[in-house]
């Protein structure tokens, strides 16, 4: 596969959000039905970089994002932003939500590190330079390891945006090491209203041979709204996932079969295309 196929997204999305108009019968996962989960303003550019690909994604939303249910803290701990050492960001979903929230002028006033490489490249951006991140791998250990949040972290004090809730483990560690941290709290997940019958017709007529999906609470959402009937048809297929973390989950929910990819998009595309070509 050329590195532009996987690269390279196309400029709008082309046909409906199930199953586009326009699919190419070419590529590496030509004709290969892909259930896309995410919520729908992060979907756009998957689905159509699985088109390029010649896949046929089906968009069935089982995570939204939605604005803090208490804006009031936030506000309050952005207010002091100029008193941290460090603002840490967790996902590119931070990222947006964070400095929509933050002063015009942020973005050259803070200092900034990323939970991986997909983050970083949304605070870069958003304007902001000399971003520090771990050079592999995207999650919080890898950000721990590195030697600016090493041992010692006495008289630093770290603000981390994330959403609702989640893992401790960063902050957790941090204050271990001697720091002050705080949360700034800038959206959280929900799960959407949907109606599952077209994708349940699609499970039915087989005309979808893998799932993808990005977290374990999109995971946990998708099975609630699937119910019992179409759970058992979506345990039954691929499941992609770009941490181990997820697919330790998912066997724990009886999938038959997780498949851990690379890290963020880039990484989840390339393990579909890896998967199918040898399929």
């Amino acid at each position: 596969v050329s590195a532009s196929a996987l690269t390279n997204p196309a400029s709008t999305l082309r046909g409906s959000e199930a199953w586009g108009s326009s699919i190419s019968t070419a590529g590496p996962l030509a004709g290969t039905g892909v259930l896309v989960t995410r919520p729908v303003e992060q979907a756009t550019r998957q689905m159509a970089r699985l088109q390029e690909l010649g896949a046929r994604p089906m968009l069935f939303p089982a995570l939204a994002i939605v604005a803090p249910s208490q804006p009031e803290q936030l506000h309050a701990c952005l207010a002091r932003i100029d008193q941290y050492d460090w603002t840490l960001f967790v996902s590119p979903t931070s990222v947006q939500f964070g400095f929509a929230a933050l002063p015009a002028d942020a973005a050259a006033r803070i200092k900034v590190a990323a939970v991986g490489k997909g983050t970083a490249a949304a605070l870069r951006a958003a304007g902001c330079r000399n971003v520090l991140a771990p050079e592999t791998g995207a999650d919080s250990e890898h950000l721990l390891a590195l030697p600016e949040f090493g041992s010692n972290l006495a008289g630093q004090r770290v603000l981390i945006f994330r959403g609702e809730g989640g893992r401790e483990l960063i902050a957790d560690t941090l204050r271990a090491r001697g720091a002050e941290v705080d949360y700034a709290e800038c959206y959280r997940r929900a799960c959407p209203q949907a109606d599952p019958a077209p994708l349940l017709q699609a499970f039915a007529q087989r005309r979808i041979q893998a799932v993808t999906v990005f977290s374990g609470e999109t995971l946990d959402n998708l099975l609630h709204l699937l119910g019992a009937d179409g759970a058992k048809y979506v345990r039954a297929l691929p499941l992609f996932v770009p941490h181990a973390r997820i697919a330790q989950h998912a066997q724990v929910l009886n999938f038959a079969q997780a498949i851990t990819t690379a890290p963020g998009e880039d990484g989840m595309l390339a393990g579909l295309v890896e998967y199918f070509s040898h399929d």
